[in-house]
């Protein structure tokens, strides 16, 4: 049996919600091992005299759990 911790983050980029997400993996597999799925739950934008400068993306992160631990 297999066991799925779940960790959610907020992820940015200044260039597209795409790279947000790119940018978070990256980064949580810097400390998250094992990362088995991902679900973004919310998109979100700071705009700045009327244009985007920042896209952040709420994303939770499925983490396989060791067994044993």
């Amino acid at each position: 049996m297999s066991v799925i911790k779940v960790i959610e983050t907020v992820c940015t980029s200044d260039k597209s919600w795409q790279d947000a997400v790119e940018n978070g993996v990256h980064e949580a597999s810097k400390t998250l091992r094992d990362i088995v799925g991902l679900d973004v739950i919310g998109w979100k934008a700071h705009v700045k005299n009327g244009k985007i400068t920042e896209y952040r993306v709420d994303v939770k992160f499925a983490i396989k759990v060791e067994e044993g631990r």
